[in-house]
């Protein structure tokens, strides 16, 4: 009987450290996805900013930003995306995993922990399915304070509205968690 205990023991400690290595590397990988999909949604946005004006790239969150999520998910692999719980678009309304993490991100954040080191991830399992998920915080900066600020300025309303008609994405400081980077990865 000690035998077998201890062959179960061992064998549950090697599938734990497996998984704990599995999830370790999905977990680095989903973190250059999301540093690919930031970057290149930040210098699409300030390109557009330089070229036509702070009010006409706004239409970059609204048509750019989904084409660059598609592209990026496809080239990792993995579905990429934004999510927040004072969404803009409607496609960024969380699911019920990501509202929470988003919960747990916001107390965190109010516990003292730094919005840009704000991330989680687990393997889950979704109609029979196991998944990967990931999420990383995103910062309200000063650029982002232009649309998404307590002030937002009335030419920025009236492009944000003709765009969105149920804007939930109002209110932010800088410093704030804006919402974050979401990951969702099938695994066997």
């Amino acid at each position: 009987m000690k035998n077998i205990l201890a062959c179960i023991i061992i064998c549950y400690s090697a599938i734990s450290q497996a998984n704990a290595a599995d999830t370790e590397q999905l977990t680095q990988e989903s973190r250059a996805a999301v540093m690919a999909l930031g970057s290149e949604l930040k210098t699409t946005l300030q390109a557009s900013i330089k070229a036509n004006g702070i009010i006409e790239s706004i239409s970059v969150c609204n048509i750019k930003a989904p084409q660059i999520s598609q592209k990026i998910s496809d080239e990792h692999g993995m579905a990429v995306g934004r999510r927040s719980l004072k969404y803009r678009n409607p496609k960024n309304k969380p699911d019920d995993w990501e509202k929470s993490v988003l919960e747990q991100f916001e107390q965190r954040k109010a516990n003292g922990e730094a919005v840009s080191t704000l991330e989680f991830s687990e393997l889950t399992e979704l109609n029979g399915k196991k998944l990967f998920r990931y999420m990383k915080a995103i910062p309200t900066d000063d650029v982002c304070l232009n649309c998404h600020g307590d002030n937002v300025a009335h030419p920025f309303v009236s492009k944000i509205n003709s765009l969105y008609t149920d804007d939930k994405a109002i209110g932010f400081k800088k410093g704030d968690i804006r919402g974050a980077f979401s990951v969702i990865r099938p695994v066997n």
